[in-house]
């Protein structure tokens, strides 16, 4: 017994390394092939969204209203979703699209965490419109936390960020199967690296991954759903102001001083070109693909460097 033990890790161990130093020797060749296959996208037709109906949840601010402004300049009709107490906000971001080019824009309050207001806005976008081309669940919220916080508090959480994004899909699939549309979910590469005390947060992002990932393979091919895995993104969502407001204990620095950010509307900009030319995963800033290989590939690595800008508790205690 001990000796087939014995024999399992080893054998374990060895195809583990084995496999490393195989990924490692071909790496090269796997750039190539990551290079190839995104060039063809270059060419790529971009879909015509003029005339086309885009709901938009988390419309607002932030990369929704964005992608709202993007959308508006390609001719969309745009259904946009934000919750009530931001209404006098949504309705300059409607009245900017018209501006920009949106033949007509329908906005709406809802808080997307309950289920018959999202059957609401799903129904009457299609009041509205008679179609749906485009979803895009953006609706989000973030907060670090505290393990000695009342971890109840977080519930809203989950509730937004993950049952914000299955309600309303759940409710424009049938729309989109007509269309044959498209799914965008707002993931965060928050749910492929962990990053410390975003532990809730971290959560209903990674769930939206699994979720849509699985989703993907009942749906296609009448629907495409572009995941966005995002690192940090200059908007209101990487402040410490932000992400610390009532949590208790204070981050000391933006996470924009962690890492390298990308502009919000860039980012956009380059989601909506995304989801039009068809893809179905989208990363930005490009480098965060970097970083996920080392989460993988080399977790302690990975692990390390987290620990740099986020000390133990214990430690610190």
């Amino acid at each position: 017994m001990y000796q087939a033990c014995f024999n399992n890790k080893f054998t374990n161990s060895l195809v583990y390394y084995v496999l490393l130093s195989f990924l490692l020797l071909i790496s090269p060749f796997l750039f190539i092939w990551e290079l190839i296959t995104t060039l063809p996208s270059c060419f790529q037709p971009i879909e015509n969204m003029s005339g086309k109906v885009v709901l938009i949840t988390g419309a607002s601010s932030g990369l929704g209203e964005l992608m709202a402004y993007e959308y508006a300049k390609r001719g969309a009709c745009l259904a946009i979703v934000a919750i009530k107490e931001l209404d006098s906000r949504l309705m300059q971001v409607a009245d900017k699209a018209l501006e920009l080019g949106s033949p007509d824009v329908l906005f709406m309050f809802a808080d997307v965490s309950k289920v018959e207001e999202c059957r609401r806005f799903v129904d009457d976008t299609i009041k509205r419109f008679d179609r749906l081309d485009h979803l895009v669940c953006n609706a989000g919220i973030g907060n670090l936390y505290s393990v000695n916080i009342d971890v109840t508090k977080f519930a809203p959480v989950m509730d937004i960020n993950f049952w914000g994004s299955i309600y309303p899909t759940h409710f424009a699939i049938p729309h989109l199967m007509r269309t044959g549309g498209k799914i965008v979910v707002n993931a965060s590469s928050a749910g492929v690296l962990h990053p410390p005390k975003g532990g809730f947060y971290n959560a209903s992002k990674a769930a939206l991954i699994g979720f849509y990932e699985s989703l993907r393979f009942e749906v296609s091919p009448r629907i495409t759903i572009t995941i966005l895995t995002l690192g940090f993104i200059e908007t209101r969502i990487i402040t410490a102001k932000y992400l610390t407001s009532g949590v208790g204990g204070h981050l000391k620095k933006d996470f924009s001083s962690l890492l390298p950010t990308m502009g919000a509307e860039p980012c956009a900009k380059a989601i909506v070109n995304g989801v039009c030319k068809g893809a179905t995963s989208i990363v930005e800033p490009r480098f965060m693909k970097g970083l996920f290989l080392i989460k993988f590939l080399f977790p302690q690595l990975h692990r390390f460097y987290l620990s740099l800008y986020f000390p133990s508790e214990s430690r610190k205690n």
